[in-house]
C-alpha cells in the first residue's frame, strides 16, 4: 500500500506516481465531471505483465512488429485515467479532469458515451487470472458497459471484496 492519494485539483494529477501522459484524450463536456468508475483488466501481450507495452499502447507507439497480437491494436487510439500495476503501483496516463478513450461506445443505466462521465482505471490482469492484494488495497483508494463487447475485469475480479474495502475507506480519502 503506498498511503494516501492525493489529486492536485488544478491539473488533476495524482502526486507521487509515474506520469506517462497520453496524447489519447480530450476535454469532457461542458458541465460534466466524473460520476463512473469504470475497471478494465489489461495485459500486453494477453497474459504477459511487467512489460512496457501498456505505456506504449497509451501513447501511441506500440510497434506493431513487435508481438503478432500488437498488429492488430497498435493503431488504436486508446488510453485510461491510470493502471494499477501488480504489484500495486499506480501510472497515470490521463490527468483526472479530461476524458480518456477507455470504454469506446458504451452505456451504463441508459446514459451513452461513459468516457465523458467516467474515470477509467485499467488494471494489469486478464480475465480468468486472479488479480493481486495489492491492486485490491490500491484500486480502493466493465463488463456492465459494454455488454457483448467486453468482458473485463472478467470473473476473477471480486467485485464483493471491492465493495468491502470502499466501505472500510474514510469518505475523501483515497487508499492505494
Amino acid at each position: 500500500m503506498i498511503g494516501a492519494v492525493k489529486i492536485d485539483p488544478a491539473t488533476g494529477l495524482l502526486a507521487g506516481v509515474r506520469q506517462v501522459l497520453s496524447p489519447h484524450c480530450d476535454a469532457r463536456p461542458a458541465g460534466v465531471l466524473p460520476e463512473l468508475l469504470v475497471v478494465h483488466g489489461i495485459s500486453l501481450p494477453p497474459g504477459e505483465f511487467e512489460g512496457p507495452w501498456i505505456d506504449r499502447l497509451f501513447t501511441g507507439t506500440l510497434p506493431a512488429d513487435a508481438h503478432p497480437y500488437f498488429r492488430a491494436i497498435a493503431a488504436q487510439r486508446v488510453s485510461a485515467h491510470a493502471l494499477i500495476r501488480r504489484d500495486g503501483q499506480i501510472v497515470q496516463y490521463v490527468p483526472f479532469g479530461e476524458r480518456a478513450w477507455h470504454a469506446g461506445q458504451s452505456a451504463y443505466r441508459g446514459r451513452s458515451a461513459c468516457n465523458d462521465f467516467s474515470i477509467g482505471i485499467e488494471l494489469e490482469g486478464t480475465d480468468d487470472t486472479p488479480y493481486a492484494d495489492a491492486q485490491y488495497e490500491t484500486l480502493a483508494g466493465h463488463s456492465d458497459i459494454a455488454p457483448g463487447r467486453k468482458t473485463d475485469p472478467g470473473e476473477s475480479f471480486d467485485w464483493p471484496r471491492l465493495r468491502a474495502l470502499l466501505e472500510r475507506t474514510p469518505r475523501g480519502s483515497a487508499r492505494s
